[in-house]
């Protein structure tokens, strides 16, 4: 702290903020549930550290501009009110978005709004990065702001050697960023685990710190309400995501018919019999997504299993993604591409099974001064139809199906449709459309696949009634019969 000051500011920090505040670890997730103090936690840290290391820089993120200032910076719990002691005493000076301290650290205030945003800070070295909300972005931004985090020729006090560089982030589920935080704070590691990632994973010391409102009493004390609320969202599975931190709620998916259970069958190879084709999605620096698909004709499978006739199944897909990596693609050239779809259709062919046809995105027929790449490619693929709100209500439609059988299913071994399919989030302005900064390029795909074959649920036969001008004399005497009074005995 500083000498001089006279007065003095509250950074206290409940049981489980001090534990992330202390933890040795370098790279860590704070939260899940809404009311744990992730944001006090950030604030709180900031002003210590820059306190306690002379020169150090802390910059804090939020997507939008806006939520930055009002979370942060202004209001009662805000930056400047917890600065306004050390302010008057000339200690700390609070400059548009920046923050700085008498021994020349600084606290930048900062939003990537855009992926293109986080260029902004490529020459910038990071000694703490605070992601406020990390679910909110994607995860292309936080890898290359995280590759922005380094400290060279700053040796932090004793207590803190071997704490910095740091990343502290804070979030609940949901929103575009919600798989991929998942994947990689929380799918198969205890919560408090540090693990050691290896270089391709950053290399830092990483951890899951859980928090739910009753890890924050001050919220309690403050706003005794704030549990009923929560309560009061409305859907169940909303509560039990901002109540509970519970990660396997999908919240804002855009499909809210996908289950596991009724949609993922055990891998098979089609029989000769049933209809097989191909679609595709072509990307380079996002991960391109090829998918092969039957069509159930009602004759059973080797095993007995009998899937209803005009059934679409999804039995085979290969997904261009870097490895570790989600949506991040191979960067490669339309010419492999074809080589490796053709290559994995071989075995189908050796088999007797034919490919009826393939579709492929319609980007990939555009001719720019050359070939275009589905000639690159040289699959024999036929244009996708593109249209986005009917083909995402043809692929909602097959999910759900009809008398509780699915007309689409997916095999275990399609493991990125699995991943990333039920994990597509809505669009906040175009609510009929998926948000496209996600990781949406096997749903295309399904989508090009569902509009290559479209489906409608039978419709009920109805026998038509005859009115008395259009029945035959014969058919007027036999109805006149049923309705004739009968006389009552006496």
């Amino acid at each position: 702290m500083p000498p001089a000051a006279q007065a003095a500011i509250d950074l206290s920090l409940h049981p489980r903020q001090g534990a992330a505040f202390l933890s040795p670890a370098t790279e860590i997730l704070y939260g899940g549930a809404a009311g744990g103090g992730k944001s006090h936690l950030m604030r709180a840290a900031a002003i210590a550290w820059c306190a306690a290391i002379a020169g150090l820089q802390v910059y804090i993120f939020r997507r939008i501009s806006d939520d930055l200032i009002k979370n942060h910076l202004e209001g009662p719990q805000g930056l400047r009110a917890m600065l306004a002691p050390w302010a008057d005493e000339r200690l700390v000076e609070i400059v548009e978005g920046e923050i700085r301290f008498w021994n020349g650290s600084k606290i930048y205030l900062c939003h990537c709004k855009d992926a293109k945003d986080v260029y902004k800070y490529q020459g910038s070295e990071i000694h703490v990065l605070l992601i406020d909300e990390l679910t909110h972005f994607l995860g292309e931004m936080y890898r290359f702001l995280r590759s922005r985090v380094r400290m060279v020729g700053l040796t932090p006090p004793p207590q803190y050697v071997g704490m910095f560089p740091r990343i502290l982030t804070g979030s609940n589920p949901g929103n575009v960023g919600h798989h991929w935080v998942k994947a990689s704070f929380i799918d198969g590691v205890m919560p408090m685990a540090m693990r050691q990632m290896e270089d391709a994973e950053g290399g830092m010391l990483r951890q899951y710190i859980p928090a739910k409102l009753e890890d924050n009493p001050s919220m309690a004390e403050n706003d005794p309400t704030y549990r009923a609320r929560l309560r009061g969202m409305g859907h169940p599975a909303l509560v039990r995501a901002m109540e509970e931190g519970d990660w396997n709620v999908l919240l804002g998916a855009f499909f809210p018919e996908w289950s596991t259970e009724r949609h993922v069958v055990a891998p098979f190879t089609p029989p000769k019999t049933w209809t097989v084709f191909a679609a595709f999605d072509w990307g380079s620096a996002r991960p391109f997504s090829v998918g092969w698909y039957c069509i159930a004709n009602g004759d059973p499978l080797p095993d007995g299993r009998i899937y209803r006739r005009g059934a679409m199944i999804k039995f085979r897909e290969w997904y261009g993604m870097e490895e570790g990596s989600p949506n991040v693609g191979l960067r490669m050239h339309a010419e492999l591409v074809g080589d490796g779809i053709k290559k994995r259709e071989r075995d189908l062919e050796a088999a007797g099974i034919k490919i009826a046809y393939r579709v492929a995105d319609p980007s990939c027929f555009r001719e720019d001064g050359g070939p275009s790449i589905a000639e690159r490619m040289a699959c024999n693929f036929m244009p996708a139809d593109n249209s986005r709100m009917a083909g995402w209500d043809q692929l909602r439609a097959r999910l759900e199906g009809e008398d509780g059988n699915p007309m689409l299913l997916i095999t275990a071994n399609c493991v990125h449709t699995i991943r990333t399919l039920p994990a597509v989030q809505g669009d906040t302005v175009k609510v009929d459309d998926v948000d496209t900064d996600g990781e949406d390029h096997a749903a295309d795909e399904t989508r090009y696949a569902c509009m290559s074959r479209p489906w409608v649920r039978a419709v009920p036969t109805v026998k038509p009634i005859k009115t008395l001008a259009k029945l035959t004399f014969n058919e007027f005497l036999t109805e006149s019969e049923k309705i004739k009074p009968r006389r009552r005995r006496v």
